[in-house]
């Protein structure tokens, strides 16, 4: 059959789905991956066919201008609204059951498909991933689960089509909020998607927003509790192309056969989310204090004018499919990748988050499952509070343990190769041409 991807223009999201793109190809089945222009190098690097739909993304240029208007911007009163105000307001994880009503939902998904959805499925790009679509006649539709032009692209080419999660559930968790509330509420996504689709002389369904299954790689014990038809698949950590570097061929242990705890704050936020909200020199000093080794991946412009400790090696990039086999714990921002590698791994993760979409909601469920620990003021970071935490998943073999049992479960889930006979089924099910 032929398959296509389609992701917005996020490195670090088309890494995710490389595995089973492949896991397709090598079943004998044609992929081809459609993405914004700015993607389209890193697909070919990964041997995968690609596509440009759209125009650039320039993500990292309009994620930063967001982030100045944000800091600009200013109340009634003349004071500036505090960051924490706005997760508050666009807080799409939300899981207090006293706040989530269906208005609460209707506002959070206001604002993401204003803000977010929509410019990442822009008219131009919907109409070229139609095109394609329509023209080159895929069997199965693989989408993005914040790229909506996919779901379009399936209707209209009376594709099969799927969602492909790449962290929590946090879409389909609100829809249940909003439709199930019994009220009269205004929908956003029906209302942009039924629009979109009607250009096409196509309705609006529920399928477009949620597909017609959704593609998990999150361990059961970890998702949220979210209807609808769900196939796992077992998460396989990739990099792209990367060398292993001379000073990790040795062993699992840092210099001077001290504990190795890996640093990541992960490569989209550092190339195209804006940058870090974590406060690095606060991070450092905190782990400076203990007796191990700190493997940093930070690089020049974000340890500028920070004192680095003698027990932190910085490295601008590491595989951490590599590095985190030899780590007896991990500190990072809730990333999706580095935090489902350290799944992999079973490595105890500490998570600092930056309250961007899931990081969290992850954190929390992780903490639950006591395989790691977060920090709860992230604004308040302190270096000692750090390292406290950090002590904890170290020297208390409950966190390792957890891990080990979260790594078993992931191991159990069935693998990208193994789920492709499943996709064959249920697209010969759902497709319409």
């Amino acid at each position: 059959m032929r398959v296509l991807f389609t992701t917005f223009a996020a490195k670090s999201h088309m890494f995710a789905y490389v595995p089973l793109a492949w896991a397709l190809r090598a079943a004998g089945h044609d992929v081809v991956f459609a993405s914004q222009p700015d993607l389209v190098e890193d697909i070919t690097r990964c041997g995968l066919t690609a596509v440009g739909i759209g125009r650039p993304l320039n993500l990292d240029a309009e994620l930063r201008e967001m982030d100045e208007l944000r800091e600009e911007a200013e109340t009634d009163y003349g004071q500036e609204v505090e960051w924490a105000r706005w997760v508050e307001i666009l807080d799409i994880a939300e899981r207090r059951p006293e706040k989530l009503t269906p208005e609460y939902a209707q506002g959070v998904l206001t604002a993401h498909t204003s803000l977010i959805f929509q410019y990442f499925s822009l008219q131009t790009t919907v109409d070229d991933l139609v095109e394609f679509a329509c023209g080159w006649g895929p069997d199965l539709v693989v989408w993005d689960a914040m790229t909506f032009a996919g779901g379009v692209a399936g209707v209209v080419s009376g594709a099969a089509h799927a969602r492909l999660l790449f962290g929590l559930d946090l879409v389909g968790g609100l829809r249940g909020v909003l439709l199930g509330g019994g009220g009269v509420v205004d929908d956003p996504l029906e209302e942009w998607l039924g629009w979109t689709l009607g250009r096409f002389g196509c309705g609006f369904t529920e399928e477009v927003v949620v597909g017609q299954w959704t593609v998990d790689p999150v361990p059961g014990s970890l998702r949220l509790p979210v209807g609808g038809v769900s196939v796992p698949v077992r998460y396989v950590p990739f990099n792209g192309a990367s060398v292993v570097p001379g000073w990790l061929r040795g062993g699992g242990v840092g210099g001077g056969g001290r504990r190795r705890v890996c640093v990541s704050l992960g490569v989209s936020h550092r190339e195209v989310l804006g940058g870090d909200r974590v406060r690095v020199g606060e991070l450092l000093e905190g782990l400076g204090g203990l007796d191990v080794e700190v493997v940093a991946t930070l690089d020049a412009s974000q340890v500028g004018g920070v004192r680095v400790p003698e027990n932190v090696r910085l490295v601008d990039f590491v595989p951490l499919d590599v590095l985190l086999p030899s780590c007896s714990a991990v500190v990072h921002h809730g990333g999706a990748g580095t935090f489902q590698t350290a799944l992999w791994h079973g490595v105890p993760q500490v998570i600092v988050p930056d309250m961007r979409w899931d990081t969290a909601a992850k954190a929390d469920r992780l903490v639950g499952c006591g395989a790691g620990l977060r920090v709860d003021d992230v604004d308040g970071l302190s270096a000692v509070g750090l390292r406290g935490l950090v002590e904890r998943v170290l020297d208390e073999p409950v966190f390792a343990q957890r891990a080990a049992g979260l790594r078993r479960e992931m191991m159990a889930m069935p693998s990208p190769a193994a789920v492709v006979r499943v996709l064959e089924r249920l697209t010969e099910q759902h497709r319409r041409r």
